[in-house]
């Protein structure tokens, strides 16, 4: 029997011993949060150009639709993805060896099934940290993986990105590998990016990997059609922020005076989003106490998604510690999946 089996047969069996959630959002940081709730939406509105930050998708709606979106035909982000670790998670769990698992932005752990089928294939015992801002998302999406596999550990860390890097605990087990996958990395702008390998950089030990995977430049017809398709779900989507607004401020943006535009910025190499207005007209967000003024055909932006030049990314992240192992994509190169190692 290898020490690897032997750590499988020791782990308890329940759900409730093989789950641990921990809430790194301290009380002081909710009372912050609270007291400054909507600082963000007024900034971005009350600046030329206007902009809102992404997180005003995501209600319940909102979310319900992104999952519509994830299957569209023209939405080839999801299932590219998916299709490569397929095809490779087997060879990325005999690159990495036994290790354990962090995941940046979890959600439902979708694709994360299928890395674990890798592992556990492989014989590695599975230790799995899913990171999310949700405690409720991930209680839910954890006890069901701890029902499907039976030697599963979980430890959910309901946290920011920032905080659950800097305080991950040394693993017991041989190496650890931090994913970050989905192309979230092309919502950060540059600068961003850079901090956010810094942290990778210093949340890892030397020998340990990280998994990335990115949206890739190419034609802009593909492109602009995943974000303006045929149903108009993404365009609901979009517009369903302003709805969010409306129930969250109190305030009374009108749907019927705003449209969906989504275009490929060439020279930025980013979709962007945008509401645009129809006409001119006052908002106002009462419990805000702002008042906005659009003019006719003003914007307000929602989103970037940057799409990468694989070989400029490999050398950035070479340049930040972070060692290129092996790249992966599909056969037509729309997406790549890279597993880095930290020298």
């Amino acid at each position: 029997m290898s020490i690897f089996e032997t750590a499988s047969n020791i782990y308890p069996r329940s759900i409730e011993q093989r789950l641990q959630i921990e809430n790194l959002i301290a009380p002081a940081a909710i009372a912050t949060s609270r007291l400054t709730e909507g600082k963000d939406a007024i900034a971005g509105l009350t600046q030329t150009p206007k902009t809102l930050p992404p997180r005003y998708f995501y209600d319940d709606r909102g979310s319900q639709l992104f999952e519509q979106i994830c299957e569209l035909p023209e939405y080839y982000l999801t299932r590219t993805e998916t299709a490569i670790l397929q095809k490779y998670a087997t060879e990325i769990a005999r690159l990495t060896g036994a290790c354990e698992l962090v995941e940046l932005g979890s959600g439902s752990s979708t694709k994360t099934r299928i890395l674990l089928d890798a592992y556990h294939k492989l014989g590695y015992p599975l230790h799995y940290i899913p990171v999310d801002v949700s405690a409720g998302i991930l209680e839910s999406s954890a006890k069901q993986l701890l029902a499907d596999y039976t030697t599963l550990k979980v430890r959910a860390l309901a946290s920011t990105y920032e905080l659950a890097l800097e305080r991950l605990a040394p693993t017991f087990l041989p190496s650890r590998t931090i994913c970050f996958i989905g192309s979230t990395l092309g919502n950060l702008t540059p600068s961003e990016s850079d901090e956010f390998f810094a942290r990778i950089f210093a949340a890892l030990e030397v020998g340990e990997y990280f998994l990335l995977g990115v949206d890739l430049q190419k034609p802009k017809s593909v492109l602009e059609a995943a974000y303006n398709d045929r149903q108009g779900v993404t365009a609901a989507f979009n517009l369903n922020m302003l709805q969010h607004l409306n129930w969250r401020y109190d305030s009374n943006f009108d749907l019927q005076n705003f449209e969906h535009w989504a275009f490929y910025n060439e020279t930025e190499h980013q979709i962007e989003m945008h509401l645009r207005s129809l006409r001119s007209q006052t908002v106002q967000m009462r419990s805000l106490n702002l008042t906005v003024e659009f003019a006719d055909r003003e914007t307000i932006r929602t989103e970037i998604s940057r799409k990468f030049n694989l070989k400029t990314l490999q050398q950035q992240l070479q340049t930040r510690g972070l060692s290129p192992v092996k790249t992966w994509t599909d056969t037509k190169n729309w997406f790549g999946l890279l597993l880095c190692q930290k020298k």
